[in-house]
């Protein structure tokens, strides 16, 4: 049986995610190695679990968040669909279950905001997950002189968090900016495609998305 610790100890998936992440430093990307990887896998669980999601959702969402990023090892354009693919062969050569595999690569291909949107639970949790990992620990530049717009809005957000309240059906994310170095009005000149892509994965998870930025309530 093909398990998320099968997964995440196949040295092969690691070394895809490393030299995805390492591609994607030297176009001046934010960070997406592991500790993105297992950040979205573990939230996207949260997720489904807190809305009463079975065991078997909940694994293969923790799979596809950890495995989501793969395809940037061969170019950042189109790194879901490749990304896709690249899983497909590998579950596949691991003995998954077509029907599981099947939910893994669609949640890995939709969750980029040019191409994708949610079609089921596990794509929408992967989405709401990958989507709200804003942080500073995820800049890369040494000196803010070298930041872009990208590295100031991560870089300004002091503390982000994203909650499920199960019995109001409200996912929120809640996130802290730094207003000197980011306003509310940059933070959406960037992500409000990523914001409209995750009240939709919302709304497939029977949910409203309310983003309260340094405690205002947008709408």
């Amino acid at each position: 049986m093909v398990t998320f610790e099968t997964i995440r100890n196949d040295e092969a998936i690691r070394t895809y995610i490393r030299k995805g992440n390492e591609n994607l430093g030297v176009l001046g990307f934010t960070e997406h190695a592991t500790a993105h990887a297992m950040r979205v896998s573990h939230t996207a669980a949260d997720i489904l679990r807190r809305l009463g999601y079975g065991e078997k959702e909940i694994e293969l969402v923790k799979i596809a968040g950890y495995m989501h990023d793969i395809g940037n090892c061969i170019n950042r354009t189109d790194h879901a669909h490749t990304g896709a693919i690249m899983a497909m062969q590998i579950l596949t050569g691991m003995g998954m279950a077509s029907e599981d595999v099947a939910v893994v690569i669609a949640a890995i291909g939709q969750h980029d905001e040019k191409t994708g949107t949610a079609v089921d639970a596990v794509s929408a949790a992967l989405i709401l997950a990958d989507k709200c990992d804003v942080r500073r620990s995820r800049v890369r530049a040494r000196s803010q002189a070298d930041f872009d717009i990208h590295d100031r809005v991560n870089y300004a957000a002091v503390n982000s968090a994203l909650s499920v309240d199960a019995q109001e059906h409200v996912i929120t994310l809640d996130i802290t900016l730094d207003d000197a170095m980011c306003s509310v009005m940059d933070y959406f000149e960037i992500f409000l495609q990523r914001m409209i892509m995750c009240r939709r994965a919302a709304e497939m998870l029977g949910c409203r998305f309310r983003l309260l930025a340094n405690g205002s309530k947008v709408q």
